[in-house]
């Protein structure tokens, strides 16, 4: 029986699947036959592989879908349908394709489907998060059924990070709209709506040996002690997004693991469409308002520091102590900021969030406090997380909270976050203008001089201090929890911890 998956891959994810016989087995026998139950925190709004919906939704697509290239376990770019990247005597990207890789369908994957996925990404009426990255290549040649030369309108000495994104796929190019086949080391068989996905593993692919597991059984809990309870009880073997208030417990019991990192940051996003957050003296007041050790300790339990800048990692070579603290606590600072900008009585405004995550909710509710002892009132609003991401990307707000992570660990991966031209997103500031900003990050990405990308970077992060294309808040340790019986599992460095899904096709039962 064939089974579509149609309306799990569109935009409500609306009517059920079939489970598969394997999947609906009891918890002990599905462990003893290779499946993982894993406790995901939010269900995907959709499954669409170019479009954003957070990183619960990227875990799913990462093991549904493969794209030229992904991260290894050290955070290092590694091949997957290409096997090797080089810059030609032109200038131009030449990617060549691995052999035998095979689509779901059984179809296999040429530099035509490639060519064609870069197109429709890159497309005018394109709702992909990449949209705009893509928009600068110019053109796709096949100089043979195996290359993919591609030709950029400007030098991008970074191009091969665009395809590890996990809403970058390639897909088969005779897809259906609402039916996107992949290459993946899991297909998607069934799925109840808001409760739970079921994966199996793709008997065809590429890589011998892999995936490991047989299967995996998305279960769903929105609530984070609800989650972190299921895996305490056993009834999931793994858990995303440890609440940061029970990871002590998580490392003190015998029968699990804690695997953590800092990388992902909280901000506070902007609309920039109208006043007051349209003039960047506001936005700075904002930035020196907030005292971040709070946040950190009331929605982390200490489990993070302090971020007064731009979320550049301390010891990578773009780090800048002074820039690192450019948006210092100093209430006395932004009360001025304020007068200037002709609000010395301070104004009424809104603060968008989640309750749907204790991070989102309390990050918010530090903030309201500290901004109200300047003068600005914030109205808390608190939806769900779909609500959430959909207003974000409407524009839908004044302020906003978001908890994110750059695409990457090279400073170019935080255009997704400070490059406000780009097209509208959660996870971004609402056409905020910050243009020396947005230069700066196009003067590096294609600078492909080591020594000149420093300096480049650390002048946008004076821009982005002055122009205020997002507030940093604090940054978060990230945390993964499992059976001790779950191997080979890597919570991937730094950004990229938000990638870490992918690791899934090693991970095992020993």
């Amino acid at each position: 029986m064939t089974i579509s998956r149609r309306t799990v891959l569109g935009a409500g994810l609306a009517a059920p699947l079939l489970a598969s016989p394997l999947l609906s087995r009891p918890a002990a026998a599905q462990r003893a036959n290779g499946i993982l139950r894993f406790g995901l925190s939010a269900f995907p709004p959709n499954l669409q592989p170019w479009v954003s919906t957070g990183a619960s939704a990227g875990t799913v697509k990462m093991l549904t879908h493969r794209s030229l290239v992904t991260y290894d376990s050290k955070g290092e770019l590694r091949g997957e349908l290409a096997e090797s990247w080089s810059i030609d005597g032109g200038g131009a990207w030449v990617f060549k394709l691995r052999q035998g890789c095979l689509f779901h369908n059984g179809e296999p994957v040429t530099a035509e489907d490639v060519k064609w996925s870069i197109e429709q990404i890159a497309g005018e009426k394109s709702t992909a998060y990449m949209r705009s990255q893509f928009q600068g290549i110019e053109r796709v040649e096949i100089p043979d059924p195996r290359s993919i030369r591609i030709v950029t309108k400007e030098p991008q000495a970074t191009l091969p990070t665009w395809f590890a994104n996990y809403n970058t796929f390639i897909i088969w190019r005779n897809s259906a709209a609402n039916e996107p086949i992949g290459a993946g080391p899991f297909r998607l068989v069934g799925q109840e709506r808001g409760t739970s996905l079921s994966l199996v593993a793709f008997e065809k692919f590429y890589k011998p040996g892999f995936p490991k597991l047989k299967g995996i059984k998305f279960i769903v809990y929105a609530d984070e002690n609800l989650r972190n309870a299921a895996l305490q009880s056993g009834d999931v073997d793994m858990i995303e997004y440890v609440p940061w208030q029970s990871m002590a417990a998580v490392e003190a019991d015998p029968r699990l693991k804690l695997d953590t990192v800092e990388g992902p940051f909280m901000d506070v996003l902007f609309n920039g469409t109208k006043p007051p957050f349209n003039d960047a003296r506001v936005r700075r007041a904002v930035a020196h308002a907030i005292r971040r050790e709070d946040i950190v300790k009331v929605a982390f339990f200490g489990r993070g520091k302090p971020l007064e800048g731009l979320p550049i990692v301390e010891g990578t070579p773009w780090y800048d102590k002074e820039l690192a603290h450019g948006w210092n606590y100093d209430p006395a600072r932004a009360k001025a900021l304020l007068t200037e900008a002709g609000y010395a009585s301070g104004f009424q405004t809104t603060l968008l969030s989640t309750a749907q995550f204790g991070m989102h909710k309390d990050t918010a509710e530090v903030v309201q406090q500290h901004l109200a002892a300047i003068g600005i009132q914030c109205e808390l609003q608190l939806p769900d997380w779909s609500t959430r991401v959909s207003r974000g990307s409407r524009g839908q707000y004044d302020m906003a909270i978001h908890g994110v992570s750059a695409d990457n660990n090279d400073p170019d991966g935080l255009t997704v976050v400070l490059d406000t031209s780009l097209s509208p997103t959660h996870g971004r500031s609402f056409k905020v203008d910050a243009p020396r900003t947005v230069a700066a990050l196009a003067k590096g990405r294609a600078e492909f001089d080591q020594s000149k990308r420093v300096e480049i970077y650390k002048e946008m992060q004076r821009a982005a201090l002055e122009e205020v294309p997002l507030v940093g808040l604090a940054w978060r340790e990230q945390g993964y929890g499992m059976d001790k019986g779950v191997k080979g599992f890597t919570n991937l460095p730094g950004a990229l911890t938000t990638s870490s899904g992918g690791m899934l096709e090693e991970t095992f039962f020993g």
